[in-house]
């Protein structure tokens, strides 16, 4: 298990990731050009920022509007398992429709971000998945009008 001190990037480091997160697809011969360092040298940093999992995965972003998955839900949930037990988000990110379960303070156990097709496939969800969950209490349902900003880049420090 990789500490936090083992997580202390310099700037060579915080360079590289937002050039990554910029364009996962760039080149090791770019990234060193950019840098002005050897390529050997940027790939040894590369694997050494995946070995300490600060770069966790490279994918690539689709429209879901593309996939015909158009609605946009956050699900605020309560559950009987209590924070002591991960029944129930287990089961939620098991859900292929769930794209995040977030445990939260508050009235409510967890937020999830869902996308489905249209409203009949968001109640379905609800009905046959959600309902299958032993420990779910109750919900409350947000349906997104319009995303105005939505992205996962993180804000890398300029040091």
């Amino acid at each position: 298990m990789i500490t936090e001190t083992e997580l202390v990037l310099d700037k060579t480091d915080l360079h590289i990731l937002r050039l990554m997160q910029d364009n996962a697809r760039i080149s090791n011969a770019d990234l060193a050009r950019e840098l002005g360092m050897a390529p050997s040298g940027v790939l040894e940093r590369v694997k050494k920022l995946e070995q300490k999992n600060v770069i966790q995965q490279y994918t690539a972003r689709i429209n879901p509007v593309a996939l015909q998955q158009k609605m946009l839900a956050f699900i605020f949930l309560k559950a009987s398992d209590g924070p002591r037990c991960n029944d129930t988000a287990i089961a939620l990110s098991k859900i292929p429709e769930v794209q995040e379960v977030h445990h939260v303070a508050g009235d409510y156990c967890y937020l999830v971000k869902v996308r489905t097709y249209d409203s009949a496939s968001l109640v379905h969800l609800m009905r046959n998945d959600f309902g299958n969950i032993p420990n779910l209490l109750s919900t409350r349902t947000t349906i997104v009008l319009e995303t105005v900003k939505e992205q996962q880049q993180l804000v890398i420090p300029q040091n």
